[in-house]
Parts: structure tokens; sequence; C-alpha cells
């Protein structure tokens, strides 16, 4: 589903990402821990292909094609799409005009806007006087109606009460066909996730394959999502850095 190779990005003459590789098969869910300004909404920018994080090296394939220089709206009309950690607030733009663009006219505003809690928002301005669960909620909302088959996803469980991580993580669990018995989803198309965590606390509502550590706009390493995540909240994430130091 996504192959990153050997990918460096820049943001204003400043490289944020330095060789990155990571691959995602179809039906995997990611995870990328990390402390803060290590790297990790710069790559899914990159992968989404938002202004002005720039490819400097390196390939970003999704089902094989480079979709390094395509703009944002060609990604996403290739099955690609993302739930920012900070949206902004776009006035004039209702909500269910916003699920009627991202659908292409396809997906009932009003039922998904129940499952997200938002059926008194649908005519609303988009984030406007949104509280932060509410803006996350809406985020996911959009997601849903457009149905992409890479889903990335950035801190869904930032500045969110406990209920909305619950809601929020059903709701990535539809948009993964995680809420849909095994034996099922084998007949139906093989969607992708890659979620970035700070905390970890989505990870109890979300079954993760495999998670990686950004430190310094590297990836230092990788493997099972809790036994990473157990490290990561016995030791900190200055204990990450010093370890991907020594190996570089």
């Amino acid at each position: 589903m996504l192959d990153v190779k050997g990918l460096s990005v820049s943001v204003d003459e400043k490289e944020v990402l330095h060789d990155v590789d990571l691959r995602v098969e179809e039906g995997e869910i990611h995870a990328i821990f990390g402390p803060n300004g290590s790297g990790k909404t710069s790559l899914l920018m990159a992968i989404m292909g938002v202004p002005p994080y720039r490819v400097t090296e390196g390939r970003i394939l999704f089902r094989g094609e480079d979709i390094a220089g395509l703009t944002a709206y060609e990604r996403a009309r290739r099955g690609i799409g993302m739930s920012f950690q900070r949206p902004p607030t776009i006035q004039g733009l209702k909500i269910r005009k916003i699920v009627e663009i991202s659908s292409r006219g396809k997906a009932d505003a009003e039922e998904l806007a129940s499952y997200m809690g938002l059926e008194e928002f649908l005519d609303r301005d988009l984030n406007k006087g949104f509280s932060g669960g509410e803006i996350k909620r809406a985020e996911l909302l959009q997601l849903l109606a457009q149905d992409p088959d890479l889903v990335l996803i950035d801190e869904p469980e930032s500045g969110v009460d406990l209920e909305s991580i619950k809601l929020i993580g059903g709701a990535i669990n539809r948009l993964l066909k995680r809420d849909i018995r095994l034996r099922e989803r084998r007949e139906m198309p093989l969607k992708a996730g890659l979620i970035i965590t700070h905390t970890g606390y989505i990870l109890d509502y979300i079954k993760v394959d495999r998670a990686h550590v950004m430190c310094n706009g590297r990836i230092g390493c990788s493997g099972h999502p809790l036994e990473l995540l157990e490290q990561i909240r016995e030791m900190g994430y200055e204990e990450c850095v010093k370890c991907h130091l020594q190996g570089s």
C-alpha cells in the first residue's frame, strides 16, 4: 500500500526528514511514536503532499506509483486521506457541504454525523467554535465520507477527553474495517492506516500491527507497538533519543 524509500523532506530550506524508510502493507495499521519536533507530522504531511513540505530525495510509492510529484488533491483522489492535528477554521463552509465534497455526494451526511455525535453541527461552519474533541470528530467525519484506502491520522487523542477518544477509536476502526470480523474482511478491498500518537492512549481502542519511533527526523527503531510503548513509558523519549544517537 505505502512504501517510503530514502525520503528526505525540507521546509523553507531546512531539512526536517532524513533518509526515512517505511513500508505499510495492505490491511496493516502502523503507529508512529516520538517526542515533539521529531518529524512525525512532517512525515504525514509529506505523504499527503501538503505545502510547504518539499521532497528533496527519495520516493513515496502508493500502490506502486511514485506520488511524490503529485498535488494533495491528486493523492486524495487516488485514495489517501488525512486527519490533521490542527485543522483550520473555515467560515462559510458548512460541515454538511464538506461531507458532500469529501464523498462526491455518495455519503449519508445525517447517518455519519449521528455516528460521530455531530448531528447538530451539520449546518455550522467547519471547526468554528468547536472544542478539541469536536474538531477531532469533525476530521474523522470527513474521512468516513471520503472512505480512503490509506488513512493518515495525526494525534487523534491530543486535547480530547476520554469519551471522545473512545468514539474516535471506533471511527478509526470503522474506517479501516477493523470493526468487521476477519473472515468477512478478507472478502473486502484492504485498507491501511498510519497513526501518529504521542501518548499511545489511542492504542487502547485500536489494534496496531507495528510501531516506529521517530527521533530527529529519522525512524530510530521499529517493533511491537505495546512493547515499544511500555519502554517509552518506562524510560521516556529521552532514552530513545540517546539510543538512536548511539546507534547512528
